[in-house]
């Protein structure tokens, strides 16, 4: 189907943050298959445990017990909140056990009239049809039929609105940390703060979305923990596979309370394959080294790209995000950007609110920044350039 807008550029092979093109090109990858390759293309950690999981078993029922699953769940809760886990094949599967499970419980404790999930503009939380409606993106509701009801749709980042909106029928409050798809803003600790103090006082439950900000990427293992509050339910995905397809929904026992027997399912989430890689994944995601290592790498982005600005206030006109979630706002279109940024070798996403990301892969190096911001300064020139001559 064509749904995709597809640039023309086909990768055969990849080693670290570079891509190999079927006609031999090179390009510095920035993107990291939007945050999913954190750990870099080919890791050889992550090749080994999926040959070795290879050989012995890929897929059986979940009617099954799973060792793998209960490995990589008690890694998982072993470093959050939690306290059990589903594991699915992507983010937004994660997301609709969320929503799933928000409901569920207010189900079981009498109150069925709790259905309602309140997000914000600029959200995104997978293409399901449940997802979509709690993103509330107009173009990718249209044509699906009227929205569904129980989902509503705040300003980003205003708590006293959120105060307000908050109430008898609000099941939970549905939030990314730090926004990919919406222009990779990011909430404040002190707004995280109010959210948890407005859902407890309510009675609804606070659900983070973390599969593109979580797993080391703002420079500690899940952004929310920059404001020392937690979630009752947290949906990861991307990193956690390092691009083999897994994701999990993380819940508290109390939040998961309505999840019984026959409540949810999945074919193949937690399937050996995917359980094997995401372990080897999660124990280096975990390490305090590599948090360090985003910390320097996005601190080294920062300051360059503050200096781009400066000399490019036509081009670039805020610098966004938290650590290696970063996002340029443009004042030139940002698709045309991408392309500059394709025809100097350098992979780079879009956004929301004209921005383009940079969602590098974590073990990026210090060399690698150096190489990506020159290339972004070239793509500066060009969009100067184009600008220009348009004028």
């Amino acid at each position: 189907m064509g749904v995709y807008s597809r640039t023309p550029l086909a990768f055969e092979r990849g080693q670290g943050a570079r891509l190999f093109t079927t006609d031999g090109e090179v390009y510095l990858d920035c993107l990291a298959g939007i945050a999913v390759n954190a750990l870099g293309h080919a890791n050889p950690k992550l090749v080994q445990a999926l040959k070795d999981q290879a050989d012995k078993l890929w897929h059986v029922s979940n009617i099954f017990t799973i060792p793998g699953q209960e490995k990589l769940a008690k890694a998982l809760t072993d470093v959050t909140f939690a306290d059990e886990v589903f594991f699915t094949n992507s983010g937004a599967e994660a997301i609709e056990c969320a929503i799933k499970t928000a409901r569920k419980y207010h189900w079981v404790k009498g109150a069925p009239e709790r259905i309602d999930i309140i997000g914000f503009e600029g959200s995104f939380h997978g293409r399901t049809l449940a997802a979509v409606n709690a993103s509330g993106n107009a173009s990718y509701l249209e044509g699906f039929g009227p929205p569904m009801p129980g989902f509503v749709h705040l300003p980003f980042d205003d708590m006293e609105v959120l105060k307000a909106a908050v109430g008898p029928t609000t099941a939970a409050v549905i939030v990314e940390p730090v926004q990919g798809e919406g222009g990779a803003r990011a909430l404040s600790e002190a707004s995280l703060k109010a959210m948890r103090q407005i859902c407890d006082e309510a009675g609804a439950l606070l659900i983070f979305d973390e599969i593109q900000c979580g797993l080391g990427r703002t420079g500690k293992l899940f952004a929310h923990e920059w404001a020392g509050v937690t979630p009752d339910i947290m949906a990861v995905a991307k990193a956690l596979g390092g691009g083999f397809p897994v994701g999990a929904c993380l819940a508290t026992a109390e939040a998961g309370r309505g999840m019984t027997f026959g409540s949810h399912g999945s074919t193949y989430g937690g399937n050996p394959l995917a359980m094997a890689v995401g372990l080897a994944a999660l124990e280096e995601l975990v390490k305090p080294e590599l948090h360090a290592h985003v910390l320097e790498i996005a601190g080294y982005f920062t300051q360059q790209f503050a200096g781009l600005k400066e000399r490019f206030p036509d081009v670039i006109v805020d610098i966004r995000g938290k650590g290696l979630l970063i996002g340029l706002k443009l004042a030139t279109p940002n698709r045309e950007f991408m392309q500059h940024a394709r025809d100097q070798r350098l992979l780079v996403g879009g956004g929301g609110d004209n921005c383009v990301r940079l969602l590098p892969p974590l073990n990026l190096t210090l060399e690698e920044a150096r190489e990506a911001v020159e290339k972004i300064e070239r793509a500066c020139e060009a969009a100067r350039a184009k600008a220009r001559t348009a004028a």
